[in-house]
């Protein structure tokens, strides 16, 4: 009888403990602060989401069913989760890509002037309002039809 007593109460003691922590990645989740980002596909419509800061594009992107395969996972090791920067006055507040993003991007079709990989935007308020555009074309590496979720 005792058993049956103290395995109830370790039972309704995990119900509980899942509860509590549910509820509170929920309130973490509302206070988390977040950008608007902007997507405009090769057909010029757009599809605005909210991305948290720390964020990357390409990470935001998958998350949000926006065409971007990201071959390499964000390793910088292929260029398939090239965006143009819409605005340059945007663009200018981004850190100088490195040698290695600049590699993949020699790589990347439609290349321009403000081009970046996705992976290597990340999300900070000061890019409140970004405009990224989908180049109308790109190398993918996947084959099948393959789109990679997010992890």
């Amino acid at each position: 009888m005792e058993l049956a007593q103290e395995t109830q109460s370790i039972g309704a003691l995990r119900h509980e403990l899942f509860s509590c922590t549910t509820a509170k990645l929920d309130s973490e989740d509302e206070n988390e602060e977040k950008i608007n980002v902007t997507f405009v596909d090769k057909e010029g419509d757009e599809t605005v989401i909210k991305v948290p800061i720390g964020m990357s594009m390409l990470e935001a992107a998958h998350e949000n069913d926006i065409d971007r395969e990201g071959a390499c996972e964000g390793s910088l090791a292929c260029s398939t989760c090239h965006v143009i920067v819409m605005d340059m006055e945007q663009y200018n507040k981004l850190p100088d890509p490195s040698d290695e993003e600049n590699d993949m991007l020699d790589l990347a079709f439609g290349l321009t002037e403000t081009s970046r990989l996705g992976c290597q935007i990340i999300a900070k308020s000061e890019l409140e309002g970004l405009r990224l555009r989908i180049p109308a074309a790109t190398r993918k590496f996947a084959v099948d039809g393959f789109k990679p979720k997010p992890h």
